[in-house]
C-alpha cells in the first residue's frame, strides 16, 4: 500500500474540519473538554479555526517566519452556534485556497523549518482529527478515522518528533538502547502500519519495517493515533503492550504537546 497523498489530505481536511463543525453545532459551548485541561468547547473551535487561518496567512503571505497567530484576521468565531460552524470550515478553505494561490511547491515557514507550502494541509488535517477526537471524548460521540488516514497521521506525527529533536527536561523519549514497535492490526495498510523507533542524539529516529521491540504496541491504527497523542490511555483494553510497558508510558509521558 502506498501513503496517502495530497489529494487524500485536501479531502482529509476538509472531512474531519467538517465533521468537528457538525459536533460543535448541537454541544454547549462552555462544555468542558477533558483531554485539553481548562478548555471549553468554543476555545477548542477557536483553536482549530484559528490555527487553519494561520497557516493560510502564512502561506498567502508566503512568509519565511513565524506569525503571531493573535494577529490572523477573523481570528474568533461568531458566538451563534450555526455561524460558527461555518465559521470553522471557512478556515479550512481558506487554507487550501491559500496554497492553490501560492503553489504546493512553495517553500514558507514551518515549526519544523521552510517546508513546501502543500505541508501545511497534511499538518491541519491531523490536527483537525485530533480535535475532532477531543470534541467526540468530551460529548460522549463515537470517534473513528479510516484506517490509511490514522496511520499518515501516526507516521506524521513520528515525522514531527523527529524534526524537532527535543529532549525532555525530564529525560529523553526513549533510553538508549530501547526500541518502540508500532503495529497497526488493520488489514490492508501493509508496511505504512508499521514503525520501529529508536533513539537518535537528542531524539528519535523511525521508519516503516516490522522488529523486535523493547516494547511493541499493537491496535487498530485509530487507537494507535490516538494513544501517541494521549487521547487513549497506555493501559486501554484496545491497545496490547507487549515487553516492557513502562518504556511505552515514559514515552508517553514526556512526548510533547
Amino acid at each position: 500500500m502506498t501513503d496517502p497523498g495530497p489529494d487524500i489530505h485536501r479531502t482529509a481536511l476538509v472531512e474531519q474540519v467538517g465533521q468537528l463543525a457538525e459536533l460543535a453545532r448541537t454541544a454547549d459551548p462552555q462544555a468542558p473538554v477533558p483531554t485539553c485541561p481548562e478548555w471549553t468547547m468554543r476555545q477548542l473551535i477557536a483553536h482549530v479555526g484559528r490555527g487553519d487561518r494561520w497557516a493560510a496567512t502564512i502561506v498567502r503571505t508566503r512568509s519565511d517566519e513565524v506569525i503571531d497567530p493573535r494577529t490572523v484576521d477573523d481570528g474568533k468565531p461568531p458566538a451563534e452556534p450555526d455561524a460558527a460552524a461555518d465559521w470553522l470550515r471557512g478556515g479550512a478553505q481558506a487554507l487550501l485556497d491559500a496554497v492553490d494561490e501560492t503553489g504546493a511547491d512553495t517553500p514558507v515557514w514551518t515549526f519544523t523549518g521552510p517546508k513546501p507550502a502543500g505541508w501545511w494541509i497534511r499538518r491541519r488535517a491531523h490536527e483537525a482529527a485530533a480535535h475532532r477526537a477531543d470534541a467526540a471524548i468530551a460529548l460522549g460521540a463515537p470517534f473513528d478515522l479510516d484506517p490509511a488516514l490514522a496511520a499518515d497521521g501516526v507516521s506524521e506525527w513520528l515525522g514531527l518528533l523527529t524534526a524537532l529533536r527535543r529532549r525532555q527536561a525530564d529525560g529523553p523519549l526513549l533510553p538508549d538502547g530501547a526500541t518502540l514497535h508500532l503495529h497497526a492490526t488493520d488489514e490492508g495498510l501493509g508496511s505504512a502500519g508499521e514503525w520501529m523507533i529508536r533513539p537518535d542524539g537528542e531524539g528519535i529516529a523511525w521508519e516503516h519495517g516490522h522488529g523486535k521491540g523493547t516494547v511493541a504496541v499493537r491496535g487498530a491504527a485509530v487507537d494507535l493515533f490516538l494513544a501517541l497523542l494521549r487521547r487513549l490511555p497506555a493501559d486501554d483494553t484496545r491497545l496490547q503492550v507487549l515487553g516492557e510497558p513502562a518504556v511505552f508510558a515514559t514515552w508517553l509521558a514526556r512526548t510533547p504537546f
